[in-house]
């Protein structure tokens, strides 16, 4: 099967102790989740392993249409290293993978990834028909020998954090919530495609960041946020939605950065939202939408002020 062909590409130099799943946005419950399991692999002398999906198990399995990305898989492997993985496998949940017995898919990772032990969230279940929950796994781990812990999951105001959570959150343009669930601002990734040059006919001359379509996206509105144009770290406002005053079809993202006039057409661009501004407005003018633009401008520039300086390339941008 090609996720056995998947597992063979990171075989690794020892023992791995594993944990399984989307891991999507890499939240502040995946993040609890981790620490847990690269201290425990300390104490034990193994390697820190993830397996990840590069394709989401609900979409696969027809329970959803639809199920955005929080973050690319490029990102959420990252992460996790971030996070102490010292192995991360991505592998293909393919319908096949889904017929797949618990302890089959167990014996796959101990031949495989060598794996000496699983730690897991209490709503964790692995293979055909969910058999492989933690307590199944137990008896497996005692007849086949590795142990399994259990982590209890991460709140934020008594609400368990979740992808789920935060894709709601997302839609909702709760932005605030969002990063607070995730431990750090949420991005967008892509590359800057040609536009229209409204923005620079404005005085505002814009980025318009092409995304994956399977991106999950915030609510339109204008932000206040981080531009990463290469190496560099600038603050900016952009606006997310179908510009309402020139009567637009088409949903734009398109980042202001401030004191930044650089040609970066066709090349990589991140930015990172901070707050929420407000909603997309349609205006009576296009020298009303100038105004407006001009207080957006300021009101970015008070909010992201409030971070320190040392974020930021040059904190005079501020000024």
């Amino acid at each position: 099967m090609n996720i056995e062909k998947e597992l063979a590409r990171h075989t690794p130099s020892r023992p791995t102790l594993l944990t399984i799943g989307v891991f999507d946005g890499v939240h502040r419950g995946h993040l609890r989740l981790l620490g847990h399991l690269a201290a425990r692999a300390r104490e034990k002398g193994c390697l820190a392993g993830v397996v990840t999906f590069k394709t989401h198990p609900e979409k696969v399995l027809g329970r959803r249409d639809t199920l955005p990305w929080i973050c690319t898989l490029q990102e959420r492997v990252r992460l996790l290293k971030a996070a102490g993985a010292d192995v991360v496998a991505p592998v293909t949940f393919t319908r096949g993978v889904a017929k797949l017995t618990a302890r089959d898919f167990v014996l796959l990772l101990k031949e495989n990834l060598n794996m000496c032990g699983l730690v897991l969230g209490p709503d964790f279940a692995l293979g055909r028909g969910r058999q492989g929950s933690p307590d199944y796994l137990q008896q497996l781990g005692d007849e086949l020998g590795f142990r399994v812990e259990v982590v209890k999951p991460a709140r934020l105001d008594g609400e368990v954090i979740s992808s789920s959570a935060i894709r709601q959150l997302l839609a909702e343009g709760h932005i605030y919530k969002v990063n607070e669930m995730l431990g750090r601002y949420f991005r967008l990734e892509g590359r800057v495609a040609p536009g229209d040059r409204r923005g620079r006919m404005l005085g505002f001359p814009t980025a318009n960041l092409k995304v994956q379509p399977e991106q999950a996206m915030p609510r339109d509105g204008i932000y206040a946020t981080i531009a990463h144009p290469g190496n560099r770290v600038l603050p900016s406002v952009t606006n997310v939605g179908v510009r309402p005053t020139f009567d637009g079809l088409q949903r734009l993202i398109e980042t202001f950065i401030f004191d930044f006039s650089e040609d970066i057409y066709r090349r990589k661009l991140t930015i990172e939202l901070v707050a929420r501004l407000r909603d997309e407005m349609k205006f009576k003018s296009a020298g009303e939408l100038k105004e407006q633009m001009a207080k957006d401008g300021e009101q970015a520039r008070a909010i992201l002020i409030k971070i320190p300086s040392s974020k930021f390339q040059n904190p005079n941008n501020f000024k």
